[in-house]
């Protein structure tokens, strides 16, 4: 049996993160608004790549590739906007690593994923809407030069950022679900590759 190369093992997990990096980028500018909500806010399924680098590595993984989108989307969009860049990055952050917790913490299967999104998926509209009322809202007013009282600002979150983040959230788990069931077996063998 061939020893494994514990470089050449690293070099191809940084190969796979900069890879899902790059498809979820290209998965961010496919995204499409809700009727109800304010045209800014727009789905995307960004962090499908992330969720499942999450799934073969670790939750750090998952992180590595929200980064990589973001800067990669920074580079490419040259966006005079960081503050939304910033935003996108925790909200990816919250939504992906309890998925990646529940995975690797309890039994690698179907309900700890399920249990995983729903969680992030609370984490995610919970702690984006304290997150904006405390600082992402009234960094963009500053920034942009807007008005923001106190009752804008709420009325956003509640209007919003809290539906929007809830919606997103059930949006990507049941799309991510069955995706999972499906390559299940490939991830195991991806893992059992690079262990």
């Amino acid at each position: 049996m061939m020893k494994k190369n514990p470089q050449s093992s690293k070099l191809l997990k940084l190969i796979i993160l900069a890879l899902l990096g790059t498809i979820s980028l290209v998965l961010f500018f496919v995204n499409f608004p809700l009727p109800f909500l304010p045209p800014y806010l727009k789905i995307d399924f960004s962090d499908v790549p992330a969720l499942m680098a999450s799934l073969i590595f670790s939750p750090m993984a998952g992180v590595i590739v929200v980064a990589v989108k973001n800067l990669l989307y920074l580079a490419v969009s040259g966006a005079g906007d960081p503050i939304g860049v910033v935003a996108n990055f925790l909200a990816g952050l919250m939504f992906v690593v309890p998925v990646s917790v529940f995975y690797h913490k309890f039994r690698k299967d179907v309900k700890s994923v399920v249990s995983g999104l729903v969680t992030g998926t609370v984490i995610m509209a919970v702690g984006m809407s304290v997150l904006n009322y405390f600082f992402i809202l009234p960094a963009y007013g500053w920034f942009m030069g807007w008005e923001m009282t106190p009752q804008v600002i709420w009325a956003s979150v509640i209007a919003g950022v809290l539906p929007f983040n809830a919606i997103k959230g059930i949006v990507v788990g049941l799309l991510f679900v069955p995706l999972f069931i499906k390559m299940k077996t490939w991830i195991e063998k991806q893992q059992a590759r690079l262990a």
